[in-house]
C-alpha cells in the first residue's frame, strides 16, 4: 500500500476539530443527504461490490444518496491531505493502508469506534488489523478486507525439474535454485527476488523468529540485526543470488510480469495478483502458501486496508450505518467470494476450496503486519527498507547493514 509521511498528516490534521458533529443534510439536493465512501485502487474492490453498496445503502437509509469515489492509491494520501481537515471536503468513510493506519489513528483522523464495535458484530479481524487502527486503547479504524501473500508457480516448470510443491521453506529455497538450474533460458528465475523486495523479504525473517522492530517498554528496537533475522536474511540473498534473475534494485511492483513472459517459475505476491496472470498462462498457475521452517505456513506480511469514519464528517450516523452495512453478512460473503479476505472470519469459507483459496487462507493463519509505530509510514516513505534490502541484495555484509539500519529504524519510531 502506498504511504505519506507523518508530518504531512500531522500539518492537515492539526486543524481538525476531534469532536465529532451531529448528523447534518448540508450537501443536500432536493433534501437527499450525500455520503461520500473513499475506495482506494481502481480496481481493488470489485464493480459489483459497490454496486450493491450503493442500491442497499439508499435503499436502507431514506432520503441519503451513497458516492462512492474510487481513488487510485497514489494519489489516496495527497487527496486525504487536502479534504480531512475540511468538513466540506472530507470523505464521510474512507479506506487506508493497513501499514498507514496507525500513523492516521495517532493524529486523530478517524472516529473513535470503541463504544460501537459490538455493533459491528462479534467476530471481527483480522487481530494485527484492528491493532493498527488503535491508539492510546481506543479503536479508530476497522478491517475492510485482507489478502496474504502467497507463492505462484508454474506447474509446467515443476514437472520438467522433477519437483514438488515444498513441504517447508528449506526445501522451497533448494526448489527455486533448481528451478533456475534446470532451465535452458539463461535469464530464467527459478524465483523472482527484486533486490528491494522488503516486503515479501521479512517473510524470510519472521519464519526464523526475526522481526523488524519490536516495542520494549516505551521505545522501538531494531531486530534486523538478531540471530534469527540474520538467518532469514542470509537465505534471502541467496534466493536473490542464486535463484534470481531480478534486478538488485527492483522493486516488488507486478511481480507477475515475469511470469506471465515466460521468465519466472515462482513468484510471490498477494492472493488477488492471480488476477494478472495472463489467461493463456492461467492453466499453468499453481498457488501455495509459503511454507515454515517446521511445515506449515511461515509467516507473510499481510496486505489489506482498514477502513473508518473521518472525524469531520458532520454525518456520523450515517456514516457508521455505512460501515454496519459493509460489515452485513451480506457484503462480507461478497468479499469472500471475490478473493478479498473478509473481516469477519465466518465467511473466510465463502473464498473457495480451490488451491489458491487455501494458499491464502493458511496464509493469513500466521501473518503479520509492520511495527505499529504512529512513525512507520516515514518508514516507509524515505524508503529505508528498500534500502536496506537493495544492499543485502547487492552484496554487502548483512550483519552489518543490518545493524546499520536498526538504527536508522530506532531513530525514525522512537520520534
Amino acid at each position: 500500500m502506498k504511504n505519506l509521511t507523518r508530518l504531512a498528516v500531522l500539518g492537515v490534521v492539526s486543524a481538525l476539530a476531534l469532536t465529532a458533529c451531529g448528523s447534518d443534510s448540508d450537501d443536500a439536493s432536493g433534501g437527499t443527504t450525500v455520503v461520500k465512501l473513499w475506495l482506494a485502487g481502481e480496481k481493488d474492490t470489485p464493480e459489483e461490490l459497490t454496486t450493491w453498496l450503493e442500491k442497499e445503502y439508499e435503499a436502507q437509509n431514506e432520503g441519503t444518496d451513497l458516492k462512492i469515489e474510487r481513488i487510485d492509491w497514489g494519489e489516496l494520501i495527497p487527496r486525504l491531505q487536502t479534504a480531512l481537515s475540511d468538513a466540506g471536503q472530507t470523505p464521510d468513510v474512507f479506506e487506508i493502508g493497513n501499514t498507514q493506519s496507525p500513523t492516521f489513528t495517532s493524529v486523530g483522523a478517524f472516529t473513535d469506534l470503541s463504544d460501537k464495535l459490538a455493533d459491528l458484530g462479534d467476530n471481527v479481524g483480522p487481530e494485527s488489523f484492528l491493532e493498527a487502527g488503535a491508539y492510546d486503547d481506543k479503536q479508530f479504524a476497522v478491517p475492510y478486507y485482507w489478502g496474504s501473500r502467497y507463492v505462484f508457480y508454474s506447474k509446467k516448470a515443476f514437472a520438467d525439474a522433477g519437483i514438488q510443491p515444498p513441504a517447508n521453506l528449506a526445501d522451497f529455497n533448494k526448489a527455486a535454485v533448481t528451478l533456475k538450474e534446470k532451465s535452458d533460458a539463461k535469464d530464467f528465475s527459478g524465483f523472482w527476488v527484486p533486490g528491494q523486495d522488503w516486503r515479501n523479504g521479512i517473510s524470510w525473517i519472521f519464519a526464523h523468529g526475526g522481526d523488524i522492530a519490536v516495542q520494549e517498554g516505551d521505545a522501538w528496537v531494531g531486530k534486523l540485526a538478531s540471530p534469527e533475522s540474520l538467518k532469514g536474511l542470509q537465505e534471502w540473498k541467496t534466493l536473490s543470488d542464486k535463484a534470481s534473475t531480478a534486478p538488485k534494485d527492483g522493486l516488488d511492483e507486478e511481480s507477475w510480469v515475469p511470469f506471465n513472459n515466460g521468465e519466472a517459475a515462482m513468484f510471490m505476491a498477494p492472493g488477488w495478483a492471480r488476477w494478472s496472470v495472463e489467461e493463456d498462462k492461467a492453466a499453468d498457475l499453481g498457488g501455495f502458501a509459503l511454507p515454515g521452517v517446521g511445515g506449515g505456513a511461515a509467516p507473510v506480511f499481510a496486505g489489506g486496508s482498514n477502513i473508518g469514519i473521518s472525524a469531520k464528517s458532520k454525518k456520523q450516523e450515517e456514516a457508521f450505518a455505512l460501515l454496519q452495512l459493509i460489515y452485513s453478512d451480506e457484503y462480507q460473503a461478497k468479499l469472500a467470494e471475490n478473493g478479498l479476505g473478509p473481516a469477519n472470519p465466518d465467511f473466510t469459507s465463502k473464498m473457495g476450496d480451490d488451491e489458491f483459496a487455501q494458499a491464502s487462507i493458511a496464509a493469513a493463519s500466521g501473518s503479520k503486519l509492520t511495527p505499529a509505530s504512529p512513525h512507520w509510514t516515514e518508514v516507509e516513505t524515505t524508503k529505508v527498507m528498500e534500502e536496506f534490502f537493495g544492499k543485502v541484495a547487492g552484496g554487502a555484509d548483512v550483519a552489518k547493514t543490518a545493524a546499520e539500519y536498526d538504527a536508522k529504524l530506532e531513530a525514525i519510531l522512537n520520534k
